[in-house]
């Protein structure tokens, strides 16, 4: 199976993982000339706060927008550029894994990266795990990146 298409999801806890996930995605999606997406999941509430962070509405923008406009975006944006990797940029609304999943569908993606951290099992159990529900779910395989 060839990879032609790379979505990158990445959410609230992915910016201390920002260096790690940009260069993954780089190192598997510039040799191979992929399509990349960057998609950035937010929940209800923290699409809101995104919003007022940014001082805009909901009406004033649309997810994809606020999601180019989050610094996680933006600095593997740059990463991108500097490069030469082309991308374009998704925002999603709802539970994370889910979402993630969808967007995956939705692009007809060939492989999704995910970052997270190492967590016990037990942990897991208690909190779930969004990378765990995308690589069960993702109609693709899926590339876990994890930070320190």
């Amino acid at each position: 199976m060839a990879i032609e298409k790379i979505l990158l999801a990445v959410g609230p806890g992915d910016a201390e993982r920002t260096e790690e996930l940009a260069s993954t995605l780089v190192d598997l999606a510039a040799p191979l000339d992929a399509d990349v997406v960057l998609a950035h999941v937010f929940t209800d509430d923290e699409y809101d706060s995104t919003l007022n962070n940014l001082n805009v509405s909901g009406d004033d923008v649309t997810s994809d927008e606020v999601a180019r406009r989050h610094a996680t975006i933006r600095t593997i944006s740059r990463e991108l550029d500097d490069v030469g990797v082309d991308f374009t940029v998704r925002g999603a609304i709802g539970p994370h894994g889910e979402q993630i999943v969808g967007l995956a569908e939705d692009e007809d993606a060939d492989l999704v990266i995910v970052g997270g951290r190492k967590r016990s099992p037990t942990g897991k159990a208690v909190f779930g795990s969004t990378a765990q529900e995308v690589m069960l779910s993702a109609p693709c395989p899926v590339t876990f990146v994890r930070g320190e």
